[in-house]
């Protein structure tokens, strides 16, 4: 361990000398913290600074764009310009809704009663077989 008259921080080697006195292995550490520390320089953004040998965006990369921009918390949106519908144009908008749900439920019963007939007729050609 390291003598206590020593006060402060104490050096890395001393660290190093005292894990491995302690029986630990200070190679796992030393590779922990290199791959922390390269972990953490793959963040950084001077990548794209640099020159394409050294792994650097290659020439005529368009530039990023801006980052977005998002409105004030307090800020409301310009009023519509639009319209309401009339009783009339509702009225119209529900039967055009309506007649289209009933023209794909009578197609969903057509396309049912082609599966049963296809069914049926692949059990009759197994049978046959």
């Amino acid at each position: 361990m390291v003598s206590k008259s020593r006060t402060g921080r104490g050096r890395a080697s001393e660290i190093v000398a005292a894990a491995a006195k302690a029986g630990r292995k200070p190679l796992p550490a030393l590779l922990l913290a290199l791959g922390l520390a390269s972990g953490l320089g793959a963040c950084s953004s001077t990548l794209s600074r640099m020159p394409t040998e050294l792994g650097g965006m290659p020439p005529g990369t368009p530039e990023q764009p801006a980052p977005a921009t998002y409105p004030y918390v307090h800020d409301m949106p310009p009023p519509r310009n639009d319209v309401t519908m009339t009783k009339e144009e509702q009225k119209k908008a529900e039967a055009d809704l309506m007649a289209l749900r009933e023209r794909q439920e009578q197609q969903g019963q057509a396309l049912q009663k082609t599966n049963e007939i296809i069914k049926t007729d692949q059990r009759i050609d197994t049978r046959n077989q």
